[in-house]
């Protein structure tokens, strides 16, 4: 028997909801939000509102374009944590009330091992699955991490970011070089342009598989600061190479942990999730260490890399199969927890 489940991903400041039957994806919607990009950040409060705003009719849109009615849902499954607690609460509220209403199981999930287990949507990773065990580098706005992946809810933290997340670098850079927010795309963007060799940036000395971008975040912003002092116009004459130099820091920093991570456990699986994953670079340079027949690697599509509910029903189908639903009571977090 197919199983049908609603998928609700507001985690942070973007809208979701995705159908799923069985693996397959019928419908993932998004309501994204602009009204941060005058702020160069997500502003919690006006996510939340943002979200109130949103729920509804994207819920709505999205089982109009599945063809699905609601009495066919076999489940609402909905991010739990970690995020920004308004919003997650604007989920978890309607996801509650939903699915009382329906009288279907609710299912929580964590955000960051939904984005491992998007790599399990039908097509996601153009018709290829990861076999267990495998490493999963999840690189986001928000987080930084290497997955031992053993099962689809035996997930090991094995590194992870002593203080920002890559997504963050990205973004700050984009930020001190007077572009709009998000930062990432913008850079990706005209890196593609620039001599990635341009400027040299430190790279951090951080102990056993975690990261550390901080450091570079100050870097990037002496550099540019001091340029600034002696030619008023170095960052429009230097746009493509700093983006290049930058991207290239970060991509070598990613990098060097995954392979790190690959020597020590002997695992040749590697996986990228997170939206960091949709970046041109970072993608070339593990699908060149695949070329080389180092690794087999798996990302998913664009779509499934960038918060959504797909990977928030693809987690949920699974959980329904373990019959691991939640309560009425459950409650958000804010931070990672496994």
């Amino acid at each position: 028997m197919s199983i049908t489940i609603l998928g609700i991903e507001s985690s942070c400041d973007d809208t979701s909801a995705a159908i799923i039957k069985d693996r397959k994806i019928l419908a993932n919607l998004i309501a994204n939000q602009d009204v941060h990009q005058q702020y160069g950040g997500v502003v919690p409060e006006l996510a939340s509102r943002a979200h109130q705003q949103n729920i509804v009719p994207v819920i709505d849109n999205a089982l109009s374009k599945a063809k699905v009615n609601k009495n066919q849902l076999d489940a609402i499954a909905f991010t739990n944590g970690p995020g920004l607690l308004g919003s997650l609460l604007v989920g978890a509220s309607f996801a509650k009330t939903f699915a009382l209403a329906l009288n279907i199981p609710l299912i929580e999930v964590n955000h960051m091992q939904a984005h491992v287990l998007a790599l399990f949507i039908d097509d996601a990773a153009h018709g290829k699955t990861p076999s267990f065990p495998f490493l999963c580098l999840t690189v986001s706005g928000g987080h930084t991490q290497i997955m031992l992946v053993k099962d689809h809810f035996d997930m090991e933290l094995i590194g992870q970011t002593i203080d920002d997340a890559a997504g963050e670098a990205f973004d700050k850079a984009a930020k001190i070089m007077g572009l709009p927010y998000p930062g990432g795309p913008i850079i990706d963007k005209l890196a593609r342009e620039g001599n990635p060799g341009a400027f040299k940036f430190p790279h951090p000395v951080v102990p056993g598989l975690d990261f550390s971008f901080s450091g570079l975040k100050t870097s990037f912003l002496y550099l540019v600061r001091d340029k600034l002092k002696d030619d008023k116009d170095f960052i429009q004459k230097h746009q493509k190479d700093l983006a290049a130099s930058m991207q290239a820091t970060i991509i070598d920093i990613l990098m060097k942990q995954l392979h790190k991570a690959s020597r020590q456990t002997g695992i040749r699986q590697i996986a990228i999730a997170g939206g960091v994953s949709a970046n041109s670079g970072l993608r070339d340079a593990v699908y060149a260490e695949q070329e080389k027949g180092n690794w087999e690697v798996y990302i998913p599509k664009f779509e499934y890399c960038t918060d959504n509910a797909a990977m928030i029903a693809i987690t949920g189908y699974y959980k329904y199969l373990k019959g691991d639903f939640a309560r009425q009571q459950s409650t958000p977090f804010t931070r990672y927890n496994q």
